[in-house]
């Protein structure tokens, strides 16, 4: 070997480790990390041996509130279990993923593909549904709940419902009348008032009461009291706590005014797109389970808003006995006048009402 040759062979190989040292050090920390996680996810996959499937579930309710965690969270807990970890659900609260009154629509559209929402947020459209809403069909959130579950299982509602797959329905518990600047405890102290009704339903009350209904979501209550939009509003104890009403609104009238009508539902295509094992675990998480999970959940927060409504310094007001015939009465004239609309437009309107009745009657024996 000539000189010449043995330093050009020395200049090369050092030339190459120069390179790779070079290399080596401007490789960067996520390039490593990159390759690593391809490695690890490429391992867990074999490991386990299934692919994970992500579903959206969309709510208006506030994150802090006891829906997030034991309706929601706690439904795509349950149902992640049930499918082997194969489902995970990400709840989205306090309307995050689309407005309260566009909820079932977001749900049909596929937006969303689970939604929790209001029937009555898009007026007409379940009027049969909305029949649960009438006033002194029950008294508990469970109870109603119960019956209103026993209904759309029975199919009578199915047509309401074509476009979406129906999870569970439910209703909260009772509603009450909250006021700011006012009490109320006779029909004349309601007259002129502007009351946030939820629907078009208990809009109807209203008018038979002597107020002017003004239709909002419950998200809007808050600002609309706060400006002077609207003069009080309607909702269960478990809402005026979650939503911070008592903060502004002092006075409530305690009558048990109606019950609201929920639903959770499901995009259609997406349901049945899934494959037999996971529609099990939505289906194992659908029907009376989780209406009556509801409607528990929802007599619970009664229960524990109003001590704290209480303590808050809010006044709580009861009708005068002389006076609530008459209020009776008005809540009665607005359910035969819906009824009866409903039964000139060729529906079943008093056939369901009579149908809830004998439901409720089967879930008081039931749940005693």
């Amino acid at each position: 070997m000539t000189l010449l040759t043995h330093r050009f062979i020395v200049s090369s190989v050092t030339a190459l480790l120069v390179t790779s040292l070079f290399s080596g050090c401007n490789s960067s920390p996520d390039d490593k990390s990159n390759n690593s996680s391809e490695k690890n996810a490429t391992a867990s996959q074999v490991n386990k041996g299934k692919t994970v499937k992500e579903l959206k579930l969309a709510h208006f309710m506030p994150a802090s509130s006891w829906q997030n965690q034991t309706l929601f969270k706690d439904w795509a807990t349950a149902v992640n279990k049930d499918s082997g970890s194969k489902l995970k659900v990400s709840v989205f609260p306090a309307q995050t993923l689309g407005k309260a009154p566009a909820g079932y629509d977001n749900a049909k559209n596929g937006i969303t593909d689970i939604a929790w929402t209001v029937q009555g947020y898009t007026a007409n459209r379940f009027p049969l549904s909305q029949i649960i809403e009438l006033p002194g069909l029950f008294d508990t959130a469970e109870v109603g709940s119960c019956a209103f579950q026993k209904l759309y299982d029975s199919g009578a509602l199915d047509k309401e419902y074509e476009e979406t797959h129906v999870l569970y329905v439910h209703t909260h518990g009772l509603g009450h009348l909250g006021t700011k600047g006012k009490a109320v405890t006779k029909l004349a102290d309601l007259k002129g008032l502007k009351v946030r009704r939820p629907t078009a339903v208990i809009g109807n009350l209203l008018k038979e009461l002597g107020a002017e209904p003004v239709g909002m979501p419950a998200p809007r209550i808050y600002e609309s009291i706060q400006h002077g939009s609207i003069d009080g509003f309607m909702l269960p104890w478990e809402a005026v706590s979650g939503f911070r009403l008592n903060e502004i609104a002092r006075d409530y009238t305690e009558f048990g005014f109606y019950s609201l009508a929920f639903v959770t539902t499901m995009n259609k295509a997406t349901y049945e797109k899934l494959p037999a094992d996971l529609k099990k675990a939505i289906d194992n998480n659908s029907g009376m389970k989780w209406a009556l999970i509801a409607g528990r959940g929802y007599d619970k927060g009664d229960a524990d808003a109003l001590p704290k409504i209480r303590a808050s310094g809010a006044s709580i007001h009861q009708i005068d006995p002389a006076e609530r015939p008459k209020w009776v009465a008005a809540g009665e004239r607005a359910s035969k006048h819906y009824l009866a609309e409903l039964d000139a437009k060729g529906l079943p309107g008093t056939e369901t009402y009579n149908k809830i009745k004998s439901y409720v009657a089967e879930c008081k024996t039931e749940l005693k």
